[in-house]
This record gives C-alpha cells, sequence and structure tokens, in this order.
C-alpha cells in the first residue's frame, strides 16, 4: 500500500471521445459522428507507452485509470490490450487498481464482463444527478432509470465501484439534495465523487450564465449545500477523504491519491498530462489535445507530447500544496521544504489557524479544516504567497 510519504506511480490512459458534449464540460472531450479506428488509437497507444516505459524503467504500477472522455465506448478488447501492454514495460504491484470511467449510456451487461475479463477492477458511473429533469438540464443522454440500472449491473461486475453526482443545479434546494444524496449513499457504492457545479470557461453553460440565461443557487445556498453534503456523508460513514471524494475507510480511489499524494505518474493518450521523475528531475508532460493531430504526431514521432519541462523548486512545491491541501491529511511541511528549499512560513500557518482555516494534526501535517475547505482556493493562495 502507498501512504503519503511514498505515493507510488501510476499510469493514465485518456479516451477522447464522447457520445456528445456536455454544457458543463471543459475536459478535453470530442464527439465523432463516423466510426472510431480503434486499431489505430490501440497502435498509438502501445507506441507512446514504450516511450514512456524508457522514461521512468523499473517502476512498479499502483493504479491505472481509463479517463475520458468515455472510455466505456471502447471495446473490452481494446481496453485488455493497454493494460497487457502497461503490464509489458512496468511490474503491477499486488492489488493493481485498475478504474474505468463509464457513462450508463454505454453501459452493458456484456461489455462490463468483458472489462472486468480485461483486467479493470473498478468504475466510475457518470450518474450526475437522479431525476430526468435535471438530466436533462445537464444535457446528459441517460435517465434516473438507465443510470440505476448501470450502478446494478456495476455492481454485480465489480467488487469496487463509485458514480458522480453533481449538485448545487439550477433551482436545486437543500432538502432536495439531502435527499438525493442519502438515496444515493443507500445503493451501497463504497465511494461518491460529489461536484459542486462551476461555470467553466469555454462551456456552453458559460455562454448561457453570460447571457442571463442560466441561473446557479448563490454564494449563500452554494455553502448551505456544501455543509448538507457533508454532514449527510460523515453521518452514513462516508467522510470526505479529498475536498469532493467520499469514500468509506480503505474504499479511497487509490489513482486519485497518486495525484493529490503528488506520485509520480505516466500519461498516454490526447491531452493526457503526467510527471515523470527523470535524472532527479521532476518533468511535467502535456500531450496534444486534438485527437487526430495526436494520432499523427505519434504515429510520425512515437509521442504525442506537446510541452515538456523540468520543474523549479518553487512550481513542485507549488504543485505539491495545491494537490495536496486537497485532502483531508493534508500536506508534510518537511517534504514542502525540501520540495522548495525553505519551510512554510510559520506565521501564515499560524494565522490560518487562529482564523479556523487549517490545523496542526498530531502526525505534523498541516490539513485544512472542515471550515476552510469551502475557500480551499484563498487558503493554498496565502500558503503560497
Amino acid at each position: 500500500m502507498t501512504s503519503a510519504s511514498d505515493p507510488g506511480f501510476a499510469v493514465y490512459v485518456h479516451w477522447p471521445f464522447c457520445a456528445s458534449k456536455c454544457p458543463y464540460c471543459d475536459f478535453n472531450s470530442h464527439v465523432r459522428h463516423a466510426t472510431v479506428d480503434q486499431e489505430r488509437y490501440l497502435a498509438a497507444f502501445k507506441r507512446e507507452l514504450a516511450i514512456q516505459a524508457e522514461r521512468a524503467p523499473e517502476r512498479a504500477v499502483h493504479s491505472i485509470f481509463f479517463g475520458g472522455g468515455t472510455p466505456s465506448l471502447m471495446k473490452p478488447e481494446t481496453v485488455g490490450a493497454i493494460i497487457e501492454a502497461i503490464s509489458s514495460h512496468w511490474n503491477f504491484e499486488p492489488g493493481v487498481e485498475i478504474t474505468l470511467e463509464a457513462n450508463p449510456t454505454s453501459v452493458e451487461a456484456e461489455r462490463f464482463r468483458g472489462y472486468r475479463a480485461a483486467g479493470v477492477n473498478r468504475v466510475s458511473l457518470g450518474v450526475q444527478a437522479m431525476n430526468d429533469a435535471d438530466l436533462r438540464a445537464l444535457g446528459r443522454l441517460h435517465s434516473a432509470d438507465e443510470a440505476m440500472r448501470a450502478v446494478d449491473i456495476a455492481a454485480t461486475n465489480f467488487d469496487r465501484f463509485s458514480f458522480d453526482l453533481i449538485y448545487a443545479r439550477p433551482g436545486q434546494t437543500v432538502e432536495a439534495w439531502r435527499d438525493e444524496l442519502q438515496r444515493a449513499i443507500a445503493i451501497g457504492s463504497d465511494h461518491l465523487s460529489l461536484y459542486q457545479l462551476t461555470i467553466e470557461p469555454g462551456t456552453w453553460f458559460e455562454k448561457l450564465h453570460a447571457a442571463g440565461k442560466l441561473a446557479i443557487p448563490n454564494a449563500d445556498l452554494g455553502r448551505a449545500l456544501w455543509d448538507v453534503t457533508q454532514e449527510t456523508c460523515d453521518a452514513a460513514g462516508m467522510p470526505a477523504y479529498e475536498i469532493s471524494n467520499h469514500a468509506r475507510p480503505g474504499s479511497e480511489c487509490r489513482h486519485n491519491l497518486v495525484y493529490w499524494r503528488y506520485g509520480e505518474y505516466a500519461a498516454i493518450g490526447p491531452g493526457a498530462h503526467g510527471r515523470l521523475i527523470i535524472d532527479g528531475k521532476r518533468t511535467a508532460f502535456s500531450n496534444e489535445l486534438h485527437p487526430e493531430t495526436w494520432l499523427q504526431r505519434v504515429e510520425s514521432e512515437g509521442e504525442g507530447v506537446a510541452e515538456r519541462s523540468s520543474l523549479t523548486p518553487e512550481e513542485q512545491a507549488d504543485e505539491y500544496l495545491l494537490m495536496s491541501l486537497r485532502l483531508r491529511e493534508g500536506i508534510d511541511p518537511a517534504r514542502y521544504a525540501a520540495l522548495k528549499g525553505r519551510p512554510l512560513d510559520n506565521e501564515r500557518v499560524d494565522f490560518l489557524v487562529t482564523h479556523g482555516m487549517v490545523a496542526r494534526r498530531a502526525d505534523g501535517h498541516v490539513a485544512v479544516t472542515p471550515e476552510g475547505f469551502p475557500v480551499l482556493d484563498a487558503v493554498v493562495a496565502d500558503l503560497a504567497a
């Protein structure tokens, strides 16, 4: 098992295609009406993997995550071939977590059995809402009944599964959200990702919001929705281990913990971002966003990297702060000092402790408090200054 001091090594695989583009989504996802040539993309994934493995040899893979986009649009044979390619370059740690994101519209029992046979042992379902009116407002293609059928199929095929819900939706009340969240918890998943709706630049929701055609809860109602989220999940034994993720103890998403604990991860596919330690230097990689451009670059050059840079000590410390303060366990001041070359400003920490925004834990970590999480960006900015 990994820990805050030993985050582990992970592999991220980005499948960029979706059946439709959700109006709130700013992820690197693309709609293609023509059939995607999965064999061609599989060959490109394998080529890019080989180069990543040369840069980061002799690692033990702690987790693999198929994200998107909609990875459940991939054939199980494609997923299995990618897992096999990863295993040909690196050893797998015992109990390696292999997660695949899925949308309810693309969930079929036979397909899920195929993913399980291919090596996937955890799925994350994009449910987003549990009533049809809100699903339509969010631009989702599935109904609430379809979502619940998908959850049943996931529970039948996988020992571990999670699903996402979005709250602070237009017109949502605290009472309605509490009821929906209690129904979600009763389903029996050991992990929930609960995201507060935000208006992201470049999305269709941004255009509607700017035109006055979309209203989301104001700051006070947003805070009330946040509070009832924490209260309801805590009471059910699913506390937030990260600002937007709740799990029963021991059921946390191991892959995302590698990110938040500032571990090392290889990333392949259009728009994927990776962090590898090469010759003692932490190096950031960003791939070409556009799928066809990425594909052409991999076929001609072996990889689709658009940007590569060695991170300075200051940049590494800031990334560590930004990622690990999202976790309830917080940051290790000694690790921060080792990355940055100087310690945290104790006066700033004391100020935030006095105002109830952070706390010093018994293990020496500095962690954001429940009162500080709703203003996490401000807390991070204060400590990074």
